[in-house]
């Protein structure tokens, strides 16, 4: 198998990849540990830099683009700062950003996460606030999206709805989405924390444990059978071809036509940080299948994939040369 999986990953950058969904920026406030505060029991930081990079559906399209794939990004951002920031980083990284629509209307929805340490020590996540509300688009910016989303998809060979919450996924735009998907038989996968019953008759979603119990009010317990049981239900529910679980130190789960497959995890079992690993597994899946892998072959380069970005720290990728290097100690 190795031999074949380093073929897939070589021939990530013939493809090409369409990415829809809620871009956020993910900014990381740095700080240098001063003191207790007088005022009430908690840190004083001193500020030492601010860094943003792309989130939610831009980091997906980041680690797209790490594999070397062609990548189209299709979202909304506001006219801030941070939606600058963002835009930037997306045209730095070589993301095309037609249908990446800039709206004063619009706030740019933000994640920021404190980190705090010593000047020469580790820095420790310490808060994170969320300022992510739905955009609120007219009929124009919906019409707009939706034009610029339909051209991208009909260049791709393969599609991700990345969907956060945030409300930019509209029945329409997902409707169009899969239909151009299906008429160009190219794979379309979900990856979504609170919609998976609603995403139907699509190539694949990638869930974790945790969201197909809250999903299906059933505890998993981290027991294999159940677990399989309970996913091949919801692939069979939802019309999915597969479904890829994630499972944390215990791997992944693959469900298909072909029944199930688990895969331990890839590497060690501690974790530097788990921000966006998601995004990277359904990445990697995705652009496996677009460059010609089975469901089986693109679950165990996901899966190598997400075991090295969560020794990463912070919202972080994964590049085609990494998988290659990771293949070698792949048996």
């Amino acid at each position: 198998m190795k031999r074949r999986l380093r073929e897939i990953v070589r021939r990530f950058k013939a493809a090409t990849v369409l990415v829809v969904g809620d871009v956020i920026a993910d900014v990381y406030v740095l700080g240098n540990t001063s003191r207790i505060s007088r005022e009430a029991p908690v840190l004083i930081l001193e500020f030492d830099s601010e860094q943003v990079f792309l989130g939610g559906a831009g980091n997906a399209a980041n680690n797209v683009r790490a594999c070397g794939a062609r990548t189209f990004l299709a979202g909304v951002l506001g006219t801030d700062a941070h939606g600058d920031a963002v835009w930037a980083e997306a045209q730095r990284r070589g993301i095309e950003s037609d249908a990446l629509l800039r709206l004063e209307a619009v706030n740019t929805s933000i994640k920021t996460r404190i980190l705090a340490g010593g000047r020469h020590r580790a820095r420790q996540q310490i808060v994170r606030m969320d300022r992510c509300a739905a955009p609120k688009l007219d009929d124009e910016a919906r019409s707009n999206l939706l034009a610029r989303t339909q051209k991208a998809a009909q260049a791709a060979d393969g599609i991700i709805i990345s969907d956060y919450g945030h409300g930019l996924v509209s029945d329409e735009l997902y409707q169009a989405v899969r239909g151009i998907a299906g008429e160009r038989d190219v794979p379309i996968t979900v990856d979504t924390r609170y919609g998976l019953l609603r995403y139907s008759s699509v190539t694949a979603q990638t869930p974790n444990e945790t969201e197909i119990e809250e999903v299906l009010k059933v505890p998993l317990q981290t027991d294999d059978v159940r677990l399989a049981q309970t996913a091949e239900m919801l692939r069979k529910k939802l019309s999915l071809e597969a479904i890829l679980v994630t499972r944390g130190s215990k791997g992944m789960m693959l469900l298909d036509e072909n029944g199930s497959e688990s895969i331990p995890i890839f590497g060690a079992d501690e974790v530097a940080d788990v921000t966006g690993a998601g995004d990277t597994v359904v990445a990697v899946f995705t652009t496996a299948l677009a460059a010609g892998a089975t469901f089986s072959e693109a679950a165990h380069l996901a899966n190598i994939a997400g075991g090295l970005v969560v020794m990463k720290r912070g919202t972080a990728t994964v590049s085609a040369e990494e998988l290659l290097a990771a293949l070698e100690s792949f048996s």
